[in-house]
């Protein structure tokens, strides 16, 4: 079975920008009743269908896999709410661990999270000097409700 063990942290500063280079992502979710997750994503001339579970802590069952670019345009236009998501994704190398930094676009610009998936859940992880507060718990940080509730119409302190 796939899993996902992520942890989600803030990014300050500017640091990070040297250490890798950008990809422009959109992506876009079909509508769930519950927990359960369905992402379609272009990366580049790359889309990808992934289906996602409900967590336990930092743990969930994901599986992802590729499809052709113009079906996952196709879906991202036709299927999925909007507004898409869209980012910039750096992945930086650090402690053996790939951290992917990503620079939100659109309904989301000012928001900048760096999330890492780790290979068990007791991983101890050492974080770069350019992560600050961890937000793997508070659910408005996720993709999908970034995608229902974007970041420039949180009312709430940020």
């Amino acid at each position: 079975m796939g899993q996902e063990i992520e942890r989600k942290f803030l990014v300050s500063g500017d640091a990070w920008r040297s250490l890798g280079t950008g990809t422009l992502y959109r992506q876009g979710y079909i509508p769930t009743p519950d927990s359960r997750t369905v992402r379609v994503r272009l990366v580049g001339d790359q889309g990808y269908f992934t289906l996602k579970g409900p967590a336990v802590g930092i743990v969930r069952p994901e599986f992802e896999y590729p499809i052709p670019a113009a079906d996952a345009t196709e879906i991202l236009e036709t299927l999925c709410d909007p507004p898409l998501v869209e980012k910039m994704r750096y992945r930086i190398p650090q402690g053996g661990l790939v951290w992917e930094v990503d620079e939100l676009l659109g309904a989301n610009q000012g928001l900048v999270i760096a999330e890492v998936e780790l290979p068990d859940a007791a991983y101890e992880l050492q974080l770069p000097e350019w992560v600050s507060t961890e937000v793997t718990a508070d659910p408005r940080y996720l993709n999908v409700n970034l995608a229902k509730c974007p970041f420039s119409e949180w009312t709430l302190p940020r």
